[in-house]
């Protein structure tokens, strides 16, 4: 599987984006879909994930009520809303696709795809 990360840019805080996450090789309707993000000096961190479903969705705190999560495997894409963007948004975003949601949880997965640069301007 081929993952391609798309949508980001620069924005206000207070703004919203909209990734997307497209795959190719392989249908990704087996595979529960993540998102991670990473900030200079930091350590790469856990966003949201999806099950194959769609039917269980987890957040990481300090995006609840703020990012949503979504897929849809009939264009073989995933989705992450982005409201209320805050300075501390700012960071490379990246997708993730595995079979197993509870090791995408913890960072591993079998595929990733290359990030797209989120810039959040105060």
């Amino acid at each position: 599987v081929q993952l391609q990360a798309s949508g980001g840019g620069l924005v206000q805080a207070g703004g919203s984006l909209r990734l997307s996450c497209a795959a190719s090789g392989r249908a990704i309707s087996r595979y529960a879909m993540g998102w991670f993000r990473q900030s200079p000096g930091k350590e790469r961190e856990f966003v949201s994930l999806i099950n194959w479903s769609g039917g269980y969705i987890d957040y990481a705190n300090s995006v609840k009520g703020r990012f949503t999560i979504s897929r849809d495997n009939g264009k073989n894409t995933a989705y992450l809303q982005m409201n209320s963007l805050k300075t501390e948004d700012t960071a490379v975003y990246y997708c993730a696709a595995t079979i197993n949601r509870e090791f995408l949880r913890r960072g591993h997965s079998e595929f990733w795809g290359l990030g797209t640069q989120v810039t959040v301007s105060s």
